[in-house]
């Protein structure tokens, strides 16, 4: 199994994917039909998140081409040995995958060897469920089962920052009330600017910051390696 989960595109001052770009072409190096999927983007067209993200991998080994381009998406996912998964809305992602079917054809080719980058909700639909989004449900999917590439829940964007004069719940809070009533399940932490990197059977953790893992009853333990 070959993953890149990103937390997120932008850190904070940087163009898009900048933090994590050299890691990305690395990652891809050997590729010859990498297949982007948009679906995640909701006031982007699929055009213009392409050219976006081309545009920020440049020059990159592989031809990048979108999924929407396609006319039978299954047999693009068949024949691709990457596959990009951008952010933008979880629910809307996982919604579209399921409508096209795609989920399963995805799993399939991840087991024989194609590689898989995904950021933000890229990165939300590789775990078990996206039931530890952040993103609004603007849409219903058929089911919150993802694609179950990692045996954990993944929320993105992590961070515990308080707004000053806002009483409202943490993340930490939200995460709690999940595990609270799902508490045999593990939640991995990314917070801005950090990555895992899954080769095989083993899970590192990249990146400026340091990622965690939460399970129930438990304090939040650091991962450097993690053995899936």
């Amino acid at each position: 199994m070959n993953l890149l989960l990103l937390s997120n595109s932008t850190n904070y001052g940087d163009t898009y994917l900048q933090h994590a770009k050299e890691q990305v072409r690395e990652f891809l190096k050997g590729c010859h039909n990498a297949v982007f999927i948009p679906y995640a983007g909701v006031t982007i067209s699929h055009d213009d998140y392409l050219d976006k993200v081309v545009n920020a991998l440049e020059p990159c080994d592989p031809t990048i081409r979108s999924i929407h381009r396609f006319p039978d998406t299954r047999k693009a996912i068949e024949d691709a040995d990457a596959i990009l998964i951008g952010g933008g809305n979880t629910f809307r992602l996982l919604s579209r995958l399921q409508d096209e079917e795609l989920m399963g054809v995805i799993r399939h080719r991840i087991d024989e060897g194609m590689k898989y980058v995904g950021w933000s909700a890229g990165s939300n639909v590789a775990g078990k469920t996206i039931r530890t989004t952040n993103d609004m449900p603007i849409c219903e999917p058929a089911s919150f089962k993802a694609l179950n590439l990692v045996p954990f829940q993944i929320n993105p964007h992590f961070t515990n920052e308080v707004l000053p004069n806002h009483g409202g719940e943490t993340r930490m809070d939200r995460l709690n009330e999940f595990l609270t009533l799902n508490p045999s399940e593990e939640v991995v932490c990314l917070p801005e600017g950090t990555w895992l990197d899954v080769s095989g059977k083993e899970c590192y953790a990249r990146g400026e910051g340091e990622v965690f893992s939460l399970r129930a009853g438990r304090s939040p333990e650091v991962i450097k390696l993690r053995h899936l």
